[in-house]
């Protein structure tokens, strides 16, 4: 079997839904829901290094002012 670019099956196409009027609890698939679990660990982890290094600069600036 042939494929022109005529062919609009949907095959090999991206397809992503959207909640319509009649749909407003839709939450995706078990992947979409695996991204979005693995993205907020990220950001929760990315927050903890971040306020970790503050909390470093903050004793290094602390203990720099203090031996001077």
């Amino acid at each position: 079997m042939t494929a022109s670019s005529s062919d609009n099956d949907g095959q090999g196409m991206i397809v992503n839904p959207r909640p319509t009027a009649d749909n407003q609890d839709w939450d995706g698939d078990e992947a979409d829901r695996a991204d979005r679990l693995r993205f907020e660990e990220e950001q929760a982890m990315i927050r903890e290094q971040s306020e970790a290094r503050a909390a470093a600069k903050a004793a290094a600036q602390a203990a720099k002012e203090a031996n001077a």
